[in-house]
């Protein structure tokens, strides 16, 4: 399918790896000139070389942690030309409320429900004004059935939810969409790495990690590829009447009753 993205451009965050990195290289395969951001520098300019040159696209990079303040208001005048803007960096660690403690919290939430909030901002502002943009934030779904054992991501999952569904219900008016994607579990190192470890807690066997996917629906966790493949789509044309609401991506797993 022809999306018609070729020639727009895209910033994504969190893009040195996992979703963050297959979505830019999808809108790369669409043509879309990049600019990624994530903190480190190194994987950054190896997601650059490759991108570019396997694409021929043009690919900016900016090293930064977003969960500093002003990070936010500094990419958006140093790319103020950005079309779709994709929120994806940040991981919430799971945890009771007795276990995360304030720190912990706000650090997390510095990056991913500020992170996510801030930028929203400063780029609505500039497509605002342009009457075209599209902003796409990749939350997650344990904001849509709670878990104290990840009460944390749970809240701020909830709280990105919302946000985006109460921005987007209103930018229509100035020509620009705010959609979320919620994944379910991926496959991506962290996920794998988290499945080790708790492989080693139950069985003594970080090799055994496979036997959780049994629990998944198809019996596998998405792919990375998935998910991008959902978020070229609602960034184009083609889903030019989608904006305040959740597309969510978990096999199912919400609505059967458990989450793992």
């Amino acid at each position: 399918m022809e999306l018609g993205l070729g020639e727009r451009t895209a910033l994504v965050t969190g893009a040195s790896k996992g979703i963050g990195r297959s979505v830019a290289e999808i809108l790369a395969v669409e043509g879309c000139r990049l600019h990624l951001v994530a903190r480190s520098k190194a994987d950054l300019e190896a997601a650059r070389d490759e991108m570019a040159g396997r694409h021929g696209v043009t690919v900016e990079i900016h090293p930064m942690d977003l969960a500093e303040r002003g990070r936010a208001r500094e990419l958006a005048e140093r790319c103020p030309e950005v079309d779709v803007l994709v929120n994806n960096a940040g991981s919430i660690p799971r945890g009771s409320v007795e276990e995360i403690d304030e720190d912990r919290w706000r650090a997390a939430w510095d990056l991913k429900v500020f992170g996510y909030i801030n930028l929203s901002r400063e780029f609505f502002r500039l497509m605002k004004a342009r009457r075209a943009g599209v902003i796409i934030n990749i939350i997650g779904n344990g904001g849509e059935r709670l878990d104290g054992g990840y009460i944390a991501g749970g809240t701020g999952n909830a709280a990105l939810m919302a946000f985006t569904r109460a921005l987007g219900g209103s930018s229509a008016e100035f020509g620009v969409r705010v959609v979320g994607v919620n994944p379910g579990p991926v496959a991506t190192e962290r996920l794998v790495g988290l499945m080790q470890k708790e492989a080693v807690t139950r069985f003594g066997d970080a090799s055994r990690w496979r036997e959780f996917e049994k629990t998944f629906p198809f019996g596998r966790a998405a792919t990375v590829e998935e998910i991008a493949a959902t978020v070229a789509l609602l960034a184009s044309d083609r889903s030019s009447y989608t904006t305040g609401t959740i597309v969510t991506i978990d096999g199912g797993m919400t609505n059967r009753g458990s989450l793992i």
